[in-house]
């Protein structure tokens, strides 16, 4: 990773970490170019929330509410990002009054992330389990059809 302190722009390679769920970073990003990949974590697979291409904004979250990542960021190629800093931004728009409201409306979409994810996470685990159930029944089907064959053939 390259920062340039000037223009407050951070390059990243492909598939390099831009943050991780969890941490406590809080800059907030602007795509210059390339693609980011944003995803979470759900029963230790990765589960891909959206790419993001130039112009799209991310981590503003925990820049608004100061919790950690929510999610993870990858870069796809080559990336190159505007950072944008707690101080810098949080100083022109805590005078205003509606940061409160950002904040709320931030805290509405971490948790509407989460039920989504969970709720996302159930269907996927109940799909394979429905699979599973099918094939588990078609296994004893051909199993079934299959016996009686074997049994018609003499050792």
């Amino acid at each position: 990773m390259k920062a340039m302190s000037k223009h407050e722009v951070q390059t990243f390679s492909d598939g390099e970490t831009i943050f991780n769920e969890g941490d406590s970073s809080s800059e907030m990003f602007v795509v210059r170019t390339g693609k980011v990949e944003i995803s979470k974590s759900v029963g230790g697979h990765s589960m891909r929330l959206a790419v993001l291409d130039r112009g799209s904004f991310f981590g503003e979250m925990s820049l608004l509410e100061g919790l950690p990542r929510s999610a993870t960021a990858h870069a796809i190629g080559d990336v190159s990002l505007l950072v944008l800093r707690p101080g810098t931004l949080l100083l022109q728009i805590r005078r205003d009054p509606t940061f409160e409201l950002l904040q709320q409306l931030s805290g509405r979409i971490r948790d509407l992330d989460e039920k989504l994810v969970f709720k996302l996470a159930t269907a996927e685990f109940g799909n394979r389990l429905a699979r599973s159930g099918f094939m588990m029944g078609a296994g004893a089907e051909f199993k079934s059809s299959n016996g009686s064959a074997d049994e018609a053939v003499a050792p």
